[in-house]
């Protein structure tokens, strides 16, 4: 359900579970983790998914049994946000819940136009992860993310390029072809520049 396709200094992670709008088990969680963790000597990071949805969040029968509030969550996030080379969510569909914090977590987000992003904590009654509003305040500002978080609001994907959610929105062929081209120029760098310069664009709370 989790792949990792390595081509040269291309990492490429799907998660691939289409018939359950992308769910997201503790295994999942884990792998995924355990992927961004080794992935220290990638320049390019891409993640993705497949079928209409990147990922609904937590699987429903996991998150009655503690999924929703594990640590897992803010371990992948982090993970991804240490890589040292540029990351890329390349978002074939709706983003929901938990699933959110991998994606804040990259350096870029595209995505398709018929993708929707919610984070419903409030109404679900759960905290969102640790460092999840802080960087989605970065990308959005108070307010906005207040719209996501505490007002439960459904953003559309125009909505999300507008308030710079997502950096561009690609027809769903051209989706992963777009995240290779925005990520040729890391590939032709040295891991050196490449870190350098992602530190000097790193706001210090994804550090």
């Amino acid at each position: 359900m989790i792949r990792c396709d390595k081509d040269g200094d291309t990492w490429t992670v799907t998660i691939d579970r289409p018939d359950k709008a992308g769910a997201l088990t503790g295994d999942m969680l884990v792998k995924l983790a355990e992927i961004a963790e080794a992935a220290q000597e990638a320049k390019l990071f891409i993640l993705t998914g497949t079928g209409a949805v990147f990922s609904a969040g937590a699987d429903l029968d996991a998150a009655r049994a503690g999924l929703a509030t594990d640590p897992v969550w803010e371990r992948l996030s982090s993970a991804i946000a240490a890589l040292p080379g540029l990351s890329i969510a390349a978002l074939n569909g709706t983003v929901a819940g938990g699933a959110f914090g991998m994606v804040l977590a990259c350096d870029l987000r595209i995505t398709v136009a018929k993708a929707k992003f919610f984070y419903p904590v409030m109404k679900l009654g759960f905290l969102p992860q640790p460092s999840d509003p802080a960087r989605l305040t970065t990308l959005v500002g108070p307010a906005r993310a207040r719209m996501i978080l505490m007002a439960g609001q459904k953003i559309e994907a125009e909505q999300a390029l507008q308030w710079g959610l997502v950096d561009q929105i690609v027809v769903p062929e051209a989706l992963l072809e777009t995240a290779h081209h925005l990520g040729a120029d890391v590939l032709s760098a040295t891991p050196d520049h490449i870190a350098a310069i992602k530190r000097m664009t790193t706001p210090e709370l994804k550090r």
